[in-house]
């Protein structure tokens, strides 16, 4: 079993800036800062408690149970959420997992994305991730994505949590028009949308 000395790469990895790639496959390269995408006054949810599972924000606290999670679904990920064989892929090491989780964090805390591990109640085991991120294409407030490992996946928990989101989202956020890629719209056609977006801006 690989070593994982992660508490003591902590003090370096928080005065790196944000990696190219992160746990939700999406490319954070841009240093810029970002706009918040919700109102100063909405308070964010930090714990939710759903049926048999729990959200709470991904951070370096979760960074073993959230390898274990990704790691363990590499192709089932590729193909279904990511698309890619970039993330994830055998050649993640301890301190890109560290990385990615520090830059998650950071996103939270400054209100620039919401990325959630989805554990067991116990909190000690994640069943998957969701990730409330702006929107790249005009017309959306946001666009929400989530994964389940490849057991959760085989035992029917996407399809019952991807309902619960759903409800969660325009329950409990403050967003009018939520774009949901790989499921409420097909890949191809919100790659399209977004390629279409970046071409008009630049």
């Amino acid at each position: 079993m690989r070593l994982f000395r992660f508490t003591a790469m902590l003090p370096l990895l928080l005065a790196m800036p944000a990696m190219a790639q992160d746990g939700s496959g999406y490319a954070s390269a841009q240093t810029r800062e970002a706009a918040p995408f919700v109102a100063a006054d909405f308070k964010v949810p930090t714990l939710v408690e759903g049926p048999d599972f729990k959200l709470v924000p991904l951070g370096p606290d979760l960074v073993r149970i959230d390898f274990d999670a990704y790691m363990s679904s590499i192709e089932h990920l590729q193909k279904t959420f990511t698309r890619s064989a970039a993330w994830p892929h055998p050649g993640i090491t301890d301190a890109d997992a560290m990385k990615d989780m520090v830059t998650e964090q950071g996103r939270f805390q400054r209100r620039e994305s919401f990325a959630y591990a989805v554990l067991t109640p116990d909190g000690k085991r994640e069943r998957g991730c969701v990730y409330v991120y702006p929107s790249p294409v005009p017309g959306y407030d946001a666009m929400v994505t989530l994964w389940v490992t490849k057991a959760e996946y085989d035992a029917g928990f996407d399809a019952k949590f991807y309902a619960w989101v759903q409800q969660w989202i325009a329950k409990d956020w403050p967003l009018r028009s939520v774009a949901y890629p790989g499921r409420a719209i097909d890949w191809g056609t919100w790659d399209a949308l977004e390629a279409a977006s970046t071409a008009k801006a630049g």
